[in-house]
């Protein structure tokens, strides 16, 4: 049988005019494409992926009509000292030897301050500790992810001789009595 197709006329667009001597600007179009700068205000606690919707910015509508909305998709650059998973964040600490196997407080860089961390006798690397809220800002308002901070070992590449001759004493120490005590008890012994 018969059917019909309607289809947008190629000679006026479907705007039902044919403009004769289009400008040289737009060509006819009634719309020009341009480039320009705008500031906007990204929300805390976004993350990469994340889509704005600036209303009324976007590419102008055709014939006359309004402009279409502007979308910004949000790429978050990394952090030099901090990972993000979601609002919470990770982060490493390097403790000496004697800190681990003694204890101590060490400072640890949040998003906004400087926290002293205790560290307990006998710590051993890869430990986590967490310090609640010190994360991101969760978005909407509903307060902040925490900070996950991973102790590491930092062992020394350069010794003083007195280092030197203190670590032998701790090394022949440990190869006597290995199995009589732990090793935080020899340290105690040494160093107390």
């Amino acid at each position: 049988g018969f059917f019909s197709v309607a289809r947008t006329c190629g000679n006026c667009r479907g705007t039902g005019r044919i403009i004769r001597t289009p400008c040289r600007t737009c060509r006819g179009a009634g719309r020009i494409e341009r480039e320009r700068s705008m500031e906007v205000k990204i929300p805390a606690g976004v993350e990469t992926g994340s889509r704005l919707r600036i209303a009324g910015e976007g590419e102008g509508g055709a014939n006359g009509g309004g402009a279409g909305d502007l979308y910004v998709v949000i790429h978050v650059k990394e952090h030099e000292r901090f990972e993000r998973q979601g609002a919470n964040l990770y982060a490493s600490v390097p403790v000496t030897f004697a800190q681990a196997a003694l204890g101590a407080e060490v400072a640890v860089e949040t998003l906004k301050d400087t926290e002293q961390l205790k560290i307990p006798a006998g710590t051993q690397t890869g430990t986590v500790f967490r310090l609640k809220g010190r994360g991101m800002p969760v978005l909407g308002g509903r307060g902040h992810g925490d900070l996950f901070v991973s102790v590491t070992l930092r062992t020394p590449t350069t010794l003083t001789r007195e280092q030197r001759r203190l670590l032998e004493q701790l090394s022949e120490i440990e190869d006597q009595d290995l199995e009589d005590k732990g090793l935080l008890d020899k340290v105690r012994d040494i160093f107390g």
